[in-house]
């Protein structure tokens, strides 16, 4: 019979972490410790009744955000929308319990105890990763890693031209951020971290969590970048420190407030902190750290109170903290009520467009009626924007390394450049992805409307930061130009096919397709006039003939309309957008001249076109054979077609060859569309 031999071997030591959580364990708990461990305990304690959740970041930076919140962040619990407060961005949105936790602490109205006890709960404020609009003391919703820090690359931005316009004394904030190894990973962070070192946004600090902990275990099985020397070559001022000592913590923090330079402290903490066979281990990321864990970690920090408690004195100090920029607010107060800009500030921060912005457009689009202009949607955006950028001051264009292809100039609006910030133009270089977010940030910031440029294509890029513009329902507007196979000899590569799909998609996002010069000016206008949500414009490389003259209203307003219709009972409704709505005409004329009525719909914005009523929506489709063109694929078309509807566009990628050549080779031409209405009417 076999026998077992006894295991003499020693039990294994500590890890590091826990060697080094043992010894900050040991030291006399400080008042500061002590209101850190209130963020602790209420983070073990809501993930735990939530049964779901990320307590190890929130335990684990602590310290951070108590030295943040108590020393450094300029803010009033009282009114957190205060203009000029600092903005604070949870770049790591899975540890939202940090956030949620501070606020609570700091006295913000809406984030009570029963708030955080039903974390993550539906329609609960304090939901599993932070949702803008859901309070007021949440800057942006975060939990795409990469995101939060692109975004907060717009906020300093935006503090940075809103200083420039308005001066100081009405706008002198900073932005903060904390994020994760994993949001440095993002390659959006590549982008962001790269352009705020380009541009000098010496208000902007990341207080980066460096852990080294990934779900999947140690970062250094997938991360052994020197991130401070990546920095560095950005452009940052840099620093290293511990992020448990609130004396080195605040030091570099006090550094940052000084650099020139954007600044990254890299914080070195545990994650977890406290719970005693977790900490510094992946087991503590991403899930309840269980009762018995939870009652030895709060025994170790000496916390001897029951689930979402704090003690009074504790709680006292942290309020404190929430009304330490009373006075600073209230003096802000008193300067801007004496300011001489004071209603054009308070104009442009509620999004508000001035007096009198519809003007100069109104007189374009006569123009237009009057010119019939043969011309690409891309100049006629051009020509919008021309109209559009003086009469309305927060406008802020830019380009993905694409202005003289996108458009999206204005002559004599300036650009911004390093240092220099009172420009309305922004060279974003090739950084799609982090435009987009950047863009989202001067939104959210407030005071500015920003547009972009690239090609619709590349849209791919920027689809993460386009879902959170409609997600926090944010006013920002991206120009798409070479919108088809219509850009020709650039070839599959740069030709969009399913682009248009895939941002219908997106709820809350308008796609305006526009097919003219005047529908163009008419899109412009929605799409400026809509705060709700982002808006897109895909726009044409070739020219395209003038198909409307008519100036009375926005025809477009309504996402759909008939633009020419049947001579008797429709037989036919041939139903366009963009550069194949006068292919649409010409197919109606050569019908019309067969005896066969027939009209064209144009559909330049499907959204708006499904918030009309039904009503309106059959009589602009008719019962008659509907038939949809569209140089794309033909992707949620049925929701106009119906059954029996026919499409005509793409089925697979394009070609490189001359734009006519392609039209002709897809077989999306006005000949096309004749011949499958007499093939179909028999």
């Amino acid at each position: 019979m076999a026998t077992t031999e006894p295991d003499t071997r020693p039990a294994a030591g500590p890890t590091p972490a826990q060697a080094a959580q043992a010894a900050l364990l040991a030291r006399p708990a400080s008042e500061e410790r002590r209101m850190a461990d209130a963020i602790r305990a209420l983070a073990m304690d809501a993930v735990e009744q939530a049964k779901s959740g990320h307590p190890g970041m929130p335990m684990g930076m602590a310290d951070v955000a108590t030295v943040l919140f108590t020393r450094f962040l300029k803010y009033d619990a009282a009114d957190p929308r205060w203009p000029d407060r600092d903005r604070f961005v949870l770049s790591a949105g899975h540890g939202s319990m940090l956030l949620y936790a501070a606020l609570h602490l700091t006295g913000h109205q809406g984030m009570g105890i029963e708030e955080l006890k039903r974390f993550r709960q539906l329609h609960s404020p304090a939901a599993g990763h932070p949702e803008f609009g859901e309070h007021p003391g949440i800057e942006t919703t975060t939990g795409p890693l990469g995101q939060g820090i692109a975004t907060a690359v717009g906020m300093a931005l935006a503090e940075r031209m809103l200083a420039s316009r308005f001066g100081k004394s009405l706008v002198d904030h900073r932005t903060w951020v904390i994020a994760s190894d994993g949001d440095l990973q993002e390659g959006i962070s590549h982008e962001a971290a790269s352009l705020a070192g380009h541009l000098k946004l010496e208000r902007l600090c990341v207080l980066w969590d460096d852990n080294s902990i990934s779900i999947d275990g140690d970062t250094a099985l997938s991360f052994t970048d020197d991130t401070l020397k990546r920095f560095q070559a950005y452009g940052w001022a840099v620093r290293r420190v511990d992020g448990h000592d609130h004396a080195q913590l605040e030091a570099a923090m006090g550094w940052a407030m000084r650099s020139r330079r954007p600044t990254l402290i890299a914080c070195r903490t545990i994650i977890g902190f406290a719970a005693p066979t977790k900490a510094g281990t992946a087991a503590s990321h991403g899930a309840p750290l269980g009762p018995k864990e939870i009652e030895a970690a709060k025994s170790a920090l000496g916390w001897n109170h029951g689930p979402f408690e704090v003690p009074e004195g504790l709680k006292a100090r942290w309020e404190e903290a929430g009304r330490r920029a009373s006075g600073t607010r209230r003096s802000w107060l008193k300067r801007l009520a004496n300011h001489p800009q004071k209603e054009e500030f308070e104009r442009a921060i509620a999004g508000r467009l001035p007096e009198g912005w519809t003007g100069p457009l109104a007189a374009l689009r006569q123009k237009h009626a009057e010119e019939k202009p043969k011309i690409a949607t891309r100049i006629a955006s051009q020509r919008a924007l021309e109209a559009l950028v003086p009469a309305v001051p927060e406008m802020v264009g830019g380009s993905a390394d694409l202005t003289g292809s996108n458009n999206t100039n204005v002559k004599g609006i300036p650009a911004v450049a390093p240092g220099s910030y009172g420009g309305r133009y922004l060279h974003w270089g090739v950084r799609e992805h982090g435009m987009a977010a950047a863009m989202n940030g001067m939104a959210l910031h407030g005071g500015l409307i920003p547009y972009s440029g690239t090609f619709l294509v590349f849209s791919d890029y920027m689809r993460p930061a386009i879902r959170l513009a409609a997600l926090m329902r944010q006013r920002v507007i991206h120009v798409l130009t070479h919108d088809s196979i219509g850009l020709g000899e650039d070839g599959p590569t740069h030709q969009p096919v399913e682009h248009l799909a895939c941002l219908r998609a997106i709820p809350n996002t308008f796609v305006f397709r526009p097919g003219d010069a005047m529908e163009t000016a008419e899109c412009w206008e929605l799409a400026l006039r809509r705060v709700d949500g982002p808006s897109l414009l895909a726009l044409t490389r070739q020219n395209l003939p003038a198909l409307r003259t008519d100036t009375t209203e926005n025809r477009c307003a309504r996402g759909g309309y008939v633009l020419a219709e049947a001579s008797g009972s429709r037989r036919a409704t041939l139903i366009a957008t963009g550069s194949e709505l006068h292919l649409a005409v010409a197919a109606r004329e050569t019908l019309e001249a067969e005896g066969i009525p027939a009209a064209v719909v144009s559909l330049p914005c499907w959204e708006l076109f499904a918030q009309q009523d039904e009503a309106y929506r059959e009589a602009v489709l008719g019962s008659a054979l509907r038939v949809g063109i569209e140089a794309a694929g033909p992707m949620g078309w049925d929701r106009w077609l119906g059954p029996q509807g026919i499409f005509i566009g793409m089925q697979g990628f394009g070609a490189s060859a001359p734009a006519e050549a392609l039209f002709r080779h897809f077989g999306i031409t006005a000949e096309a569309a004749v011949a499958t209405v007499r093939k179909r009417l028999g």
